[in-house]
């Protein structure tokens, strides 16, 4: 009985998500090579897939929320090849003691929740101490040995840090790396952005549209419901590209890497408007984190709206997921065995949120895919 050929390609990129997508139009546009892409999903895109929802026609964000921000001009010029942009400042607030807020908590939240003369003193101590309209990590606020500023810091915590950060991540602030709370720090000043890069726009025609143009090359082939497990040991290639979890490409050989995904709930309304803005933060109240309205990231004008609650669960293989790796110490070393053994694989790129377990943003995912493929080009020449 004669054995099965292998089916061979040049470059197999396991994940169509934004990191798959990156380096596979780059090694099809700039070296000229074939690349066949693989995704366990029905569609493109990964995380940032979105849709039209059809009953109130609001651009819905499949896996949450995903506003395009960064300061770095490489990647704004990259991705504007395939997209015109609907600038968007992102704003969320935060329901604190029943009062909408915004986050990061800045001089408007201190002067709305507190007393007027104690507002006053705090904010001059702030300013003082940190200068204005800077950023402050909340752990290093609650350093401070100010009497003011350590309440102020305490008060911040307990409401808007603690409960928030313990539904989405089951820990506390302080057992997480500290790049995770400095992802939304406190703001010495009344700039209500959530982000202050340079560049923050959302694609015009959706995410999708944009996924569609960087997979638009006859060199690109794409094959969606077709999981690693089935492919591997079918498929021979000259260069591997894996975004999905390190941990499980190694058959979890040191144990499983912790990640936290989400339970997402969506509701059509017939109303024009939900909420007072786009995204409503919850740290104290119900189950969920978040309430998002998409409508508000075209500025789609529709007579209904699509809303959805975000309640984070812990990551289960084959059940839901994987959203976000879960950063602490602990799991950085963990993480660093499965990278020692990755490095010693040949031809084999870890790379995304879940092959290199780092809280990425989209810019984030953007650059270091174009750094891969810089240095693979330098190989090649």
């Amino acid at each position: 009985m004669s054995t099965p050929q292998l089916e061979h390609v040049k470059n197999l990129v396991v994940g169509c998500g934004l990191s798959g997508m990156v380096v596979a139009e780059r090694i099809a546009s700039q070296l000229g090579e074939p690349v066949l892409i693989i995704d366990k999903r029905s569609h493109i895109g990964g995380n940032i897939y979105d849709e039209k929802d059809p009953e109130t026609g609001v651009t819905v964000h499949k896996y949450g929320p995903h506003v395009f921000h960064t300061n770095s001009r490489e990647v704004w010029d990259y991705l504007s090849r395939f997209t015109e942009w609907h600038p968007f400042m992102y704003r969320v607030k935060a329901v604190v003691d029943g009062t909408e807020v915004p986050v990061p908590f800045n001089l408007d939240s201190l002067h709305t929740l507190f007393p007027r003369t104690m507002a006053t003193r705090i904010e001059e101590k702030l300013i003082a101490s940190f200068g204005f309209n800077t950023d402050v990590p909340i752990l290093k606020l609650r350093d401070t040995k100010d009497e003011d500023l350590h309440l102020l810091a305490d008060f911040i915590y307990e409401k808007v840090f603690a409960g928030y950060t313990m539904k989405q991540w089951g820990l506390t602030a302080k057992q997480l790396d500290a790049s995770v709370s400095g992802r939304v720090p406190v703001r010495v000043g009344r700039d209500d952005r959530y982000f202050r890069d340079t560049y923050q726009a959302i694609p015009a025609e959706g995410y999708t549209a944009m996924a569609r143009r960087m997979l638009d090359h006859p060199l690109v082939e794409v094959r969606l419901n077709a999981n690693w497990s089935d492919v591997k040991g079918k498929i021979s290639y000259d260069r591997l590209f894996f975004t999905g979890p390190i941990d499980e490409f190694f058959g979890y050989e040191f144990g499983a890497l912790p990640y936290r995904s989400l339970d997402l709930q969506f509701r059509n309304l017939p109303r024009e408007f939900a909420q007072s803005g786009p995204q409503i933060n919850f740290p104290c109240n119900y189950d969920f984190t978040r309430q998002v309205e998409y409508k508000y990231y075209l500025d789609e004008e529709t007579p209904h709206t699509t809303i959805s609650r975000e309640y984070p669960c812990a990551y289960s293989p084959g059940k839901n997921e994987p959203y976000y790796p879960v950063l602490s110490p602990e799991n950085a070393t963990l993480y660093n065995r499965y990278q020692q053994l990755a490095s010693s694989l040949p031809n084999t790129h870890f790379l995304g949120r879940l092959g290199n377990y780092k809280y990425y943003n989209i810019d984030q995912c953007v650059i270091c895919a174009l750094r891969l493929f810089n240095q693979i080009g330098k190989k090649e020449q």
